[in-house]
């Protein structure tokens, strides 16, 4: 309702509330939209949106160790076939003692190379690891009795998301053609 003055319309005080009210009661669903848009991106950005981690282990690999030398490196391809990223935390394997680390090959400015223990490898969505000699791979203790080419080896690689895999990997000749 409006008061006419002058042949002019003004608004009444109420009726300036009311519009007032009316917007800052349309605010809050907008606000609590807005809260929710913004979680839902965090989340998904986080790589925790989508199907799940789905986890596919192959090619593995282990170099037959030279004599008397305490460890070597395996490999395996791992590919995510899955919509969320997922973490490869530990390994282990079967008749092998003191544990296998994950490592990564480092480079020194004078060509040399060490491996560098790692925490954990991230997979993402979709993506594949192809680990080798020259990146992410696994230390290896060699058990007693050592190996022989050809001998297959049980590993258990364990996922943030994916839980834990089983892979088998054969025992391969350093140099030979079948390494990544």
């Amino acid at each position: 309702m409006t008061r006419i003055r002058d042949g002019v319309s003004r608004p009444r005080a109420r009726d300036r509330r009311g519009v007032r009210d009316t917007a800052l009661a349309a605010l809050v669903p907008v606000a609590a939209c807005s809260v929710a848009l913004a979680g839902l991106t965090a989340w998904t950005g986080a790589g925790r949106a989508g199907s799940p981690a789905r986890i596919r282990v192959t090619q593995g690999k282990v170099l037959l160790p030279s004599a008397g030398v305490p460890e070597t490196a395996a490999f395996f391809d791992i590919a995510n076939e899955g919509g969320s990223s997922d973490t490869l935390l530990r390994v282990t394997a079967r008749g092998v003692p003191d544990g296998v680390a994950l490592s990564r090959h480092r480079m020194t400015g004078g060509n040399g190379a060490y491996r560098s223990p790692i925490a954990s490898v991230a997979v993402a969505a979709g993506e594949s690891l192809a680990m080798s000699p020259t990146g992410v791979d696994l230390t290896v203790p060699v058990p007693e009795g050592g190996w022989s080419a050809g001998d297959l080896v049980t590993f258990t690689l364990e996922f943030r998301r994916g839980g834990t895999v089983e892979s088998v990997a054969v025992v391969v000749r350093p140099g030979s053609a079948s390494l990544p």
